[in-house]
């Protein structure tokens, strides 16, 4: 008698944001998925944190700003599960490139966090791949605020970025995303080993400790990067 095939994994998704098309263009996109299951949507920081206490999420996809201040409750929110619910994984979705929050989002690891720009969560594959990713304890970095990291850096005087070759910063904004050196390899066409050079090489140049944790390589990478002078940094990019 063959063994019944194994069950997909269907991943329990509470999703907050105070905006109804917003709250709505997910719902769309994600009941198109036979492996998510949208248990609640909350529209504000407390009715998120009671949501995800009373159905046990495997996933949160969150605003940052959100009713009571609208301020940065998306992410004192993911600050908060990481404590009372560390195996929830939270997706944050802004509008804006904002250096400031993707930092205080990753400062404490980058394990099971997630940030995505509005613009992205549309593709659905995109966003899935997000879902998945940080349910299983991974971490998922835009590469449009990869991007504008970078290049805050590199105006940045007398910076260590301008050290690298073209090829080392484009295996850096990898790293910065969460890639694996395997994945590295394969999108730009490389060896494993001449990857792994590369990385050795980046973090010897920039003064990082290189490891083999994800996590916590994505968390220093970016928080090097965001070590410009803070005209930079406060710097929002609409991308609206």
């Amino acid at each position: 008698m063959n063994p019944a095939p194994e069950q997909p994994r269907v991943y329990r998704v509470v999703v907050a944001d105070d905006t109804y098309l917003i709250r709505e263009g997910l719902r769309q996109a994600l009941e198109l998925e036979p492996d998510v299951d949208v248990v609640a949507y909350s529209s504000d920081l407390p009715s998120l944190l009671k949501d995800v206490e009373d159905n046990k999420p495997d996933v949160v996809i969150t605003d940052i700003r959100m009713p009571p201040t609208n301020s940065d409750e998306g992410i004192r929110a993911a600050s908060e599960l990481r404590e009372t619910h560390p195996g929830v994984g939270v997706v944050v979705i802004s509008h804006y490139v904002s250096p400031h929050y993707a930092l205080r989002l990753f400062e404490h690891g980058s394990a099971g966090r997630a940030y995505l720009l509005k613009e992205h969560i549309g593709h659905r594959i995109r966003l899935m791949e997000a879902i998945r990713e940080v349910a299983e304890g991974g971490s998922v970095v835009d590469p449009t605020v990869v991007d504008v990291l970078v290049e805050a850096r590199l105006r940045a005087r007398n910076s260590p970025l301008a050290q690298l070759t073209a090829r080392e910063r484009q295996v850096l904004a990898h790293v910065a995303r969460g890639n694996s050196n395997a994945a590295i390899a394969n999108d730009l066409f490389l060896t494993k080993r001449a990857i792994e050079k590369n990385i050795n090489s980046i973090f010897s140049k920039l003064g990082l400790e290189d490891d083999v944790e994800v996590s916590r390589r994505v968390a220093a990478t970016l928080l090097y990067l965001a070590e410009a002078p803070a005209s930079d940094q406060d710097t929002a990019a609409s991308v609206r």
